[in-house]
């Protein structure tokens, strides 16, 4: 009956993993315990797996006692922590050690400090101590590689799994796919809705520790962030370099408030872009974009030579109005996109003439040529109007109104204005940073993703120098010019000069060459690329001057200057003739920007990662070399277990600390900038009017939709012809076609 009455109540509660051998041994040694008089309970069962041990009371409870083999990370009595974070991190190596979980609880203390290491509960087996709670929290590294991938737009499944491959399995993770997650979710909640004041309070701090960080920032009424733009010391000094031409253009989708992201962008001495100022936008009208226009002026002290954007009307107003002539300044020369312009004949136009005849290339023949004067363009224009019959049509006569602000034929005598001719910079800047942002992120998500790009763009900028300075492109000719040429330019931009240099001795014909006067030759030559179209050019011993104007407009000289400079005996190249910002060496020119470099709180951060990488690939390094070895793998456990106890525990980093480190402290005064309202611009994804072309377009690519009694993609089968014959007469077979179908047949 005693036996019985145990095994019920051993049942009852919950001893199901055990046999009744077990359990009837158990009961059996609880017996003799009790005949021994021993009222405490039963001495401990060693348990077939090595890791616990079982005793059992004479009520019929059965305990679990685990198994340490290290004897160090065994809990006894009066043992004493440095804190209480210390202990608590103790006991989780305890039970992470021994198969079970911890978790915190009301903080009480015992009197008679008693150790009770019996448990209620069968323990973890080695295989799946994996998927425990405690072994699952995610450490430093583990958020930190999180944290990075995101601020590279690395998803939270692609980082855990990514992480897997770099540490070699998914238990070495130390967390699950859903804990990346959750610390994705973290992140976000930890910013709140303190969004727009963490964003401006960063801005301080960088303003703090550098003082040519410009940046601005206005509220609405009622506190809201409606208007921000910055600009730091790199990118105000690629501006003194590079910012005499400027593209401005819009993009979206790149943080959960719609705000548009609006970048200034230039080319550099290696052709690429090059960022020059950021500004993050509520609406796209005049008062905001004028606002955007006058910061970025203050940044950089001076207006561009020109700046190109889209037919947008709101930039079209504000940018005479920022970028306006001062006494130190010219007024900046607005010049819109051809691409957008050209894009839209096909639309204004019949496409019969577009695509069936050769309309468009005789059009582009004087729109994008930057060799002929404006009265032969206008002559051309007025032309190919008249010869296709469009004298009529009033959107090409408004394109004509508007010419000297997309035709090359007007910014001939304009210096640098030939070095874009559509946005398609800003297009590719937009695509670059698209990389990197989503619709999703805060501002704070943003910034961190916007600083990833530009060490990107800053990293490849750095790649090409070193290419620059400990490389040398071959040579073609025997000039001694181009040898010049190659110490002195950028590896593009030389390129393009010695392909100037090679079509000067092959497609030039020297027509007439004047007298010497003052030191100056006259020469008129053919171009035979150019149906042997005459160019004249004067040169010196130091300068040259041609009336194609390519150097005034790109900053390169011309074949025709290079036929006339070498037939002039002239052997070295002229340095009034290379441009600074095409040179290798364009950065050592002087500048007004005070580049005080960064904080020594952000160099120790920079210090830090680099060490905390070169201790990863050591460790990585002789995990290698330990292999399988078991001998050389617990050497290896013994020393890091080692390692860990000399740290000690005031290196702790907690959860939260660790994510304010990340993305900054929270406010310490109550809000006074309040995140931004959602907006709803023309390209953040709300609806919109959408025209006749885009569903022509959109149409066109889906299949037509064809009714299933007839095959006809006029209907389909609930209005079908033959469903409504069929109703006047059932005996009409549906598969006939409509010519045969008999109403009363």
């Amino acid at each position: 009956m005693i036996t019985e009455d145990l095994l019920r109540i051993s049942s009852n509660q919950g001893v199901t993993s055990f046999d009744s051998s077990h359990a009837s041994r158990f009961i059996d040694d609880a017996l003799s315990d009790c005949g021994n008089g021993n009222g405490k309970g039963s001495e401990s069962v060693e348990n077939d797996d090595a890791n616990s041990k079982y005793t059992f009371s004479p009520g019929g409870s059965m305990y679990f006692v685990p198994v340490c083999a290290d004897e160090n990370c065994k809990p006894f009595v009066d043992q004493i922590f440095d804190s209480l974070e210390a202990g608590l991190n103790f006991y989780k190596d305890y039970g992470r050690s021994c198969g079970f979980g911890t978790r915190r609880s009301a903080e009480k203390q015992d009197e008679d400090h008693t150790v009770l290491k019996e448990h209620n509960h069968d323990f973890v087996p080695e295989m799946g101590r994996q998927f425990m709670r405690v072994n699952r929290e995610m450490s430093c590294i583990s958020r930190n590689f999180a944290f990075d991938a995101a601020n590279v737009n690395i998803g939270t499944s692609k980082s855990f799994f990514f992480m897997k491959e770099l540490v070699g399995g998914y238990a070495n993770v130390g967390a699950t796919v859903r804990d990346f997650r959750n610390f994705r979710r973290d992140l976000k909640e930890y910013v709140g809705e303190r969004d727009a004041q963490m964003i401006i309070e960063k801005f301080n701090a960088k303003k703090e520790s550098c003082e040519s960080f410009y940046f601005a920032y206005e509220l609405d009424q009622e506190g809201h962030l409606t208007k921000l733009f910055w600009a730091d010391s790199v990118a105000r000094r690629n501006y003194e370099l590079y910012g005499d031409a400027v593209s401005f253009d819009a993009t979206f989708d790149t943080n959960k408030y719609n705000m548009v992201f609006c970048p200034f962008t230039g080319i550099d001495k290696h052709e690429k872009c090059v960022t020059f100022g950021f500004a993050l936008l509520s609406k796209e009208d005049i008062p905001h974009f004028k606002w955007a226009f006058d910061q970025f002026l203050k940044a950089m002290g001076r207006n561009p030579v020109c700046i190109i954007t889209d037919q947008c009307p709101a930039m079209k107003q504000a940018i005479p109005m920022s970028f306006h002539a001062t006494e130190e300044f010219p007024a900046t020369k607005h010049r819109l996109c051809m691409w957008h312009i050209m894009e839209k004949f096909r639309a204004k136009l019949r496409n019969f003439i577009c695509k069936e005849t050769d309309f468009m290339e005789k059009m582009k023949k004087y729109i994008w040529s930057s060799t002929i004067e404006p009265d032969e363009f206008e002559k051309g224009w007025k032309s190919v109007l008249k010869e296709f019959k469009l004298e009529g049509n009033r959107w090409l006569w408004e394109m004509y109104a508007i010419r000297t602000s997309w035709i090359p034929a007007f910014f001939r005598d304009k210096p640098m204005f030939g070095l874009m001719r559509t946005t398609s910079r800003s297009e590719s800047e937009n695509n670059f940073f698209s990389q990197f942002h989503r619709q999703s992120d805060t501002l704070c998500e943003f910034y961190l993703r916007f600083e990833s790009a530009m060490d990107k763009q800053r990293y490849e900028t750095a790649r090409l120098n070193h290419e620059g300075s400990s490389t040398i492109p071959a040579t073609i000719t025997k000039l001694f010019m181009e040898a010049e040429a190659a110490q002195v330019y950028t590896r593009p931009v030389f390129y393009k000069v010695q392909q100037e240099m090679v079509a000067s001795g092959y497609d030039m014909r020297i027509q007439t060459i004047g007298p010497l006067v003052d030191g100056i030759k006259c020469y008129e030559m053919k171009d035979v690329m150019l149906k042997d179209h005459v160019f004249k050019v004067k040169v010196s011993r130091n300068h040259a001057e041609c009336s194609c104007k390519k150097f005034v407009m790109c900053g390169i000289l011309c074949r025709h200057a290079f036929c006339a400079l070498t037939h002039y005996e002239v052997t070295t190249l002229p340095r009034n003739l290379v441009l600074n910002r095409w040179s290798k060496n364009s950065e050592n020119a002087p500048s007004s920007i005070k580049l005080l470099g960064v904080s020594d709180d952000f160099k120790r951060m920079e210090n830090a990662s680099l060490k905390q990488t070169n201790i990863w690939f050591s460790f990585q390094k002789s995990m290698n070399k330990a292999g399988v070895n078991l001998e050389k793998l617990a050497y290896v456990e013994k020393t890091v277990k080692q390692l860990v106890s000399d740290l000690g525990d005031d290196t702790y980093l907690s959860k939260k600390a660790h994510i304010e480190m990340l993305m900054g402290p929270h406010p310490t005064e109550d809000l006074t900038i309040h995140d931004p309202k959602e907006c709803s611009n023309k390209g953040s994804g709300l609806k919109r009017l959408v025209s006749a072309r885009e569903k022509a377009i959109k149409n066109g690519n889906k299949r037509p939709r064809k009714c299933k009694l007839c095959d006809s993609t006029v209907h389909d089968a609930r209005t079908c012809p033959k469903k409504k014959k069929t109703r006047v007469n059932p005996t009409v077979d549906i598969t006939e076609s409509d010519d045969d179908l008999v109403e009363g047949n």
